[in-house]
């Protein structure tokens, strides 16, 4: 069944927090909206797939490889797969 799903809308912010919500949940893949409060992140992973990040809001810093990426509302980055993000 299709559904339509407007993230900026869906965006709930914690205090000195991250808050993600699983909004698919496949075998080959997820999609997870996450929200972060300022200064806070994710620690350093891999995936065995390619990962999108989609700035809804505000601004972020993106580290792929050790390479940072500076992404602003709107702008999205594809990170590859096995590579340390």
């Amino acid at each position: 069944m299709a559904k339509i799903i407007n993230l900026k809308n869906d965006i709930n912010y914690q205090e000195k927090g991250v808050v993600s919500k699983i909004i698919l949940k496949e075998e080959k893949g997820n999609i997870t909206h996450f929200a972060f409060d300022k200064d806070e992140f994710l620690s350093e992973h891999t995936a065995p797939f390619d990962a999108v990040v989609q700035i809804i809001e505000g601004e972020a810093e993106i580290k792929i490889s050790g390479t940072e990426y500076n992404l602003k509302e709107n702008e999205m980055i594809i990170m590859p797969a096995n590579e340390p993000h």
